[in-house]
């Protein structure tokens, strides 16, 4: 599974995340509901291409600490 960097829009923040072709789909559901259940991240959108790879944009709303920039607090 591959990570990409979140990318900040508005009141979301979205990552990227790819998953490989030979994965099953239980595998990536378990992937995902990890991702969901530990860091607070929902699916988005989901694209799987032709060699079997998934591409996955996972989305969260951003903390108001976060969101205000303030230092030093702990999201």
């Amino acid at each position: 599974m591959t990570n990409a960097e979140a990318v900040v829009d508005g009141d979301w923040e979205y990552r990227r995340v790819q998953l490989p072709p030979g994965m099953s789909r239980i595998s990536a559901t378990v992937q995902l509901s990890i991702q969901a259940e530990f860091s607070g991240w929902e699916l988005s959108r989901v694209r799987l291409y032709s060699d079997g790879t998934r591409q996955v944009w996972l989305r969260r709303r951003r903390s108001l600490a976060v969101a205000a920039g303030l230092p030093g607090l702990i999201t």
